[in-house]
């Protein structure tokens, strides 16, 4: 499943790639688009949003331009640096902060907090709902109702 084809990424490369580096576009892509359902969420191929299939042709473009994780370059005078690979997503494929970022609101997962009602496996507290028990026996459960049921 890659929600960009390998066509779409050799457009966006400045060369023709050869067999071998073909073999590892198709894979470069595959990578992508796990790391993008990973981030975001599983979008079918077919419906996946446009800035997605943007993102899996960034990061594995910038894969394929890259493969060796360099970060720098010299051959005599010159000297050639990858100012965006660095530490482990050198030499792979990576989304930066900021794609990962576009990739969690895509999918609305937006960090925050939130209550979830928790109730002990094989508890043999039952106290009635909205009410919780507390940690000594000769005292009355304590009123705990979520905000759209309670007592009245």
């Amino acid at each position: 499943m890659a929600y960009a084809t390998l066509d779409e990424l050799k457009g966006r490369l400045d060369w023709e790639p050869d067999e071998d580096e073909l073999r590892i576009a198709v894979t470069a892509l595959d990578d992508a688009s796990d790391l993008a359902a990973t981030y975001g969420r599983d979008w079918p191929e077919d419906s996946a949003p446009r800035l997605v299939r943007t993102l899996v042709l960034k990061s594995a473009a910038r894969y394929m331009r890259n493969p060796n994780g360099y970060t720098q370059s010299r051959a005599g005078d010159e000297t050639l640096a990858w100012s965006d690979a660095h530490g482990r997503d050198a030499g792979s494929v990576y989304f930066t902060r900021e794609e990962i970022r576009l990739l969690e609101n895509l999918a609305g997962n937006r960090a925050g907090l939130a209550s979830v009602p928790v109730v002990a496996w094989g508890s043999k507290a039952r106290t009635g709902p909205g009410y919780v028990p507390v940690d000594y026996s000769t005292a009355a459960p304590f009123p705990l109702f979520p905000d759209e049921v309670g007592p009245w």
